[in-house]
């Protein structure tokens, strides 16, 4: 599924494509924005287009004369503008429409700050944070877009490793300070990464993550092999050092 940053660049990519020319529906779009791993268009007369990926979609750009990449019946969405460029959406899962309003939230207004913006209010994800579940263990916990929008889970399993935390280390274990240390360090990796290509989060490791998608193989801070389980309550994929990322302590009763 792709991640904030995966969309921030989604949204670059389309911007000086849609915020040009006038659209052939002569609407024109006044926004391209990403919001976690949410696309938004917005048009003049206060219409905004969602769309979110997951697993499937994609957004393309085609120039003039180009062919499409993808057969036309997986085309979701498909603005064209003056001069022969469009700007196609295959296969995404979520497409909807909606109207800008004073009076009604927008679908995306349960999302917490965005950790691909500059500057994200961090004490607030701190504050939304306190709000889960204390038993939530930390691999849900980053995962929460109503925390924090734009972590997934390579993130998710990369920040675990870098912070030193156990993927089931409960939300109530953690202090504030250690939660804004969880979440400073995922705003940093995804920054890192908006104008980039290829995801990287350590340098020294080839193929540039530290453990995700790493199992079996040493862990670079202390040679130990890499582990892997499905864990949460959607159980998806995760990584970690058991040597560098140690369980919690069971409580003594």
């Amino acid at each position: 599924m792709p991640e904030g940053d995966t969309i921030w660049r989604v949204a670059e990519r389309l911007r000086p494509v849609l915020g040009g020319p006038r659209p052939r529906s002569g609407e024109e779009v006044v926004d391209v924005a990403a919001r976690g791993k949410h696309l938004l268009i917005g048009f003049e007369r206060g219409v905004v287009l969602q769309t979110h990926l997951r697993m499937t979609g994609s957004w393309h750009v085609v120039g003039p004369g180009e062919r499409w990449r993808k057969p036309a019946h997986l085309a979701r969405v498909v603005i064209e503008v003056e001069g022969g460029w469009s700007a196609v959406c295959f296969s995404a899962p979520v497409v909807r429409t909606y109207q800008e309003s004073s009076t009604q939230p927008s679908p995306v207004a349960h999302l917490g700050p965005d950790l691909c913006q500059p500057e994200p209010d961090l004490a607030e994800v701190v504050r939304r944070a306190r709000r889960d579940d204390p038993a939530t263990p930390a691999c849900d916990l980053l995962l929460d877009q109503r925390v924090a929008a734009g972590i997934g889970n390579v993130y998710k399993s990369e920040v675990l490793w870098a912070c030193r935390l156990h993927p089931t280390t409960p939300l109530g274990r953690l202090d504030d300070d250690e939660l804004d240390g969880l979440y400073r360090t995922a705003h940093r990796f995804l920054r890192a990464n908006l104008g980039r290509d290829r995801r990287t989060t350590h340098g020294a490791v080839p193929g540039g993550l530290a453990v995700y998608g790493r199992r079996g193989r040493a862990c670079v801070r202390c040679a130990v092999p890499i582990v892997t389980a499905r864990l949460g309550a959607l159980p998806r994929s995760t990584f970690w050092c058991p040597r560098c990322q140690p369980p919690p302590e069971e409580d003594q009763g």
